[in-house]
């Protein structure tokens, strides 16, 4: 990478606010970094991209990663952003969660690389055996209760209500920075821009405990162009966990994306440089009905997180909609991948009895299903020739049986090239 760790930064949107001097620090030599990430959940999901390629972009920039898995911080609970307090996890939890995240964070950083290789911790690992009253006389009487109470994260919750333990939250992840820079030379500590009130009692508390250096980089908030939350769907959050969410709506999560947005999140979720990016915007606004901007940005960003494999597999599925594929695509389709893209499509179940039986095709449409709303539609739409049965038309005298079963469970019905419903066996 040409550039340094802040101009990169810089040039693609990512930079919220900096400590004076940070980049001076960063460009003089490698240095050690790190961001949080809280456990309460066996998965990452799109909002912590935004984190997350924080810290690729540290490592690309020739720079040491550490990410901070938060076993200790999660049985706490940050205030930040938050208007009421959570529900803690137990240890057994948080430590299941930490192992999901971290193989999830294996798929972006480069925990091998000879010259700079990220690493993981626990700050459950340095808390565990540390008491409260060896915490309240090492690392609280450094830091007074006004400079706590001036924080947006604290002032925020007063009304409706802040417990000691949330409240003494940023005084456990300020010492979280103490001990990395004691231990890991941990200069650079990053996060979104709500984590700056917390970032800036770490720099804090290693300035008045050992008179060290400390810097805080943040990035802006994302939302959409439209102002709503960004990482949101209608069924929820967009998790990292294909059990979770699945390639093919992780795909098409980013696919669906504005115009503004794509061009905007190919500049914060991709690693592809300033003069590709351009490119590739260049190409969309060229010829904005291709959506190569989009497909660009989902194809990257869906082959990181799940591989090339789910990839293809996102991409067929995607094909199937829009009259591309055949009866053998569909039928290597798993029953997952069946109800994600069929997913809002027409549905019916039909005793797997009634098919081995055999039912005439105009039955099947008709009375059956109630795919069309009587035997003389189906029977004028048969005669049309726009029915399909697995994207095959067929005629009038089709009979429909287990043996046009695909994956074992299911038969696509079509008309036209839109209209889809499926048929499931049961």
């Amino acid at each position: 990478m040409v550039n340094g760790f802040i101009a990169e930064l810089r040039w693609r949107g990512l930079l919220q606010d900096s400590m004076p001097g940070v980049e001076e620090h960063l460009n003089s030599g490698m240095r050690n970094g790190y961001i949080g990430f809280d456990p309460t959940a066996d998965s990452l999901h799109v909002g912590n991209l935004v984190q997350i390629m924080m810290l690729v972009h540290f490592q690309r920039s020739g720079h040491r990663p550490i990410a901070l898995v938060g076993g200790a911080t999660g049985m706490v609970g940050d205030p930040s952003g938050k208007k009421a307090e959570r529900n803690l996890l137990d240890e057994d939890a948080l430590r299941h969660n930490q192992a999901c995240i971290k193989a999830q964070l294996e798929r972006f950083l480069d925990f091998n690389d000879p010259k700079n290789p990220a690493e993981l911790v626990n700050n459950y690992d340095w808390f565990k055996d540390m008491s409260f009253l060896r915490f309240i006389r090492e690392v609280g009487k450094h830091i007074t209760v006004n400079y706590m109470m001036a924080k947006d994260s604290v002032k925020n919750r007063l009304e409706s209500g802040l417990s000691f333990t949330e409240f003494s939250y940023q005084l456990v992840q300020g010492y979280d920075f103490v001990w990395l820079n004691r231990n890991k030379g941990c200069s650079l500590q990053m996060g979104g821009s709500d984590q700056w009130g917390n970032i800036t009692t770490g720099t804090e508390l290693i300035r008045r405990m050992h008179d060290g250096e400390a810097y805080a980089v943040t990035t802006p908030l994302l939302t959409k162009a439209d102002g709503t939350k960004f990482g949101k769907s209608e069924g929820g959050n967009i998790w990292l966990d294909a059990e979770r969410t699945s390639p093919y709506k992780f795909y098409q999560f980013w696919l669906n994306t504005s115009d503004d947005d794509a061009a905007r999140f190919i500049h914060i979720f991709t690693t592809l440089s300033k003069d590709e990016v351009d490119a590739v915007i260049a190409e969309h606004k060229a010829a904005p009905h291709q959506r190569s901007l989009q497909k660009k940005l989902a194809a990257d960003i869906t082959e990181r997180t799940h591989g090339k494999a789910e990839l293809e597999a996102a991409l067929q599925a995607t094909g199937i909609l829009f009259g591309q594929g055949t009866a053998e695509v569909l039928g290597a389709l798993s029953e997952k991948q069946w109800l994600d893209v069929f997913d809002g499509v027409p549905q019916a179940d039909v005793p797997h009895s009634s098919l081995a039986a055999g039912i005439p095709i105009a039955d099947l449409l008709s009375d059956t299903t109630a795919f069309l709303s009587s035997r003389g539609e189906a029977k004028r739409a048969l005669k049309e020739g726009s029915i399909a049965v697995n994207k095959a038309k067929v005629g009038d005298d089709r009979v429909v049986k287990t043996d046009d079963l695909l994956s074992g469970k299911f038969i696509l019905l079509q008309r036209g090239k839109k209209n889809y419903f499926l048929v499931k066996a049961v």
